[in-house]
């Protein structure tokens, strides 16, 4: 016990040191993408809701999962379906995206609104925005209902990108892109070039 109370006080010196302060628990795993999930009923109308709650899962087989509010107008359509797209944003798309994520579809046709385009995927019944970079077409595989939020989480069953992104040997610049973050409330362009992964060993 007493072992246990020095190390905590020390651990406390530590923090005041370090000028930290203790939170009550909350999230705060910034930044994250923001991203526009299209998705389309059984009638065929379509919507689209902005998530920011959206992540990998696993590469083999290639999965991901986003996290939706059941008041969402868009919950039922991917509950019923079990399909979605996830289309990247961009600086030239946050504008679309920010309204996206404030206005409900019960109310307005987001693609008409905001004079996105429709086109028509491949794998699954879903629209996607034809002004996206990368289109990402999902199929639920699993939900959990964990408490503010339910978790989709899915396989990736096909992948669309802008060819005007590609170079000469085939080669996706997607970090040419534009691509934009959302930071606690928010929306931020992706940054400069702060190094590839593993130079932090990489011998010189």
């Amino acid at each position: 016990m007493a072992e246990f109370t020095k190390r905590a006080l020390e651990e406390s010196l530590k923090r005041m040191l370090m000028k930290k302060q203790i939170w009550k628990p909350g999230n705060m795993l910034n930044p994250v993408p923001a991203v526009m999930v299209s998705v389309t009923d059984k009638d065929g109308r379509s919507n689209i809701i902005t998530v920011a709650w959206a992540g990998t899962v696993c590469t083999n087989p290639p999965m991901v999962s986003i996290s939706v509010r059941p008041s969402r107008y868009s919950y039922k359509m991917i509950e019923d379906t079990g399909e979605f797209v996830i289309n990247l944003t961009n600086e030239s798309l946050v504008k679309a995206c920010d309204y996206c994520g404030v206005v409900s579809g019960r109310d307005v046709d987001k693609f008409k609104k905001t004079g996105l385009t429709p086109i028509t995927m491949e794998h699954v019944r879903a629209m996607g925005i034809g002004e996206s970079p990368v289109n990402m077409e999902c199929r639920v595989t699993e939900k959990r209902v964990l408490g503010s939020h339910t978790m989709f989480i899915a396989e990736v069953v096909g992948v669309t990108v802008d060819d005007s992104y590609m170079d000469e040997t085939g080669k996706f610049h997607i970090n040419e892109s534009g691509l934009v973050m959302y930071s606690h409330g928010e929306y931020f362009a992706l940054g400069k070039n702060l190094g590839k992964f593993g130079f932090s060993v990489k011998k010189k």
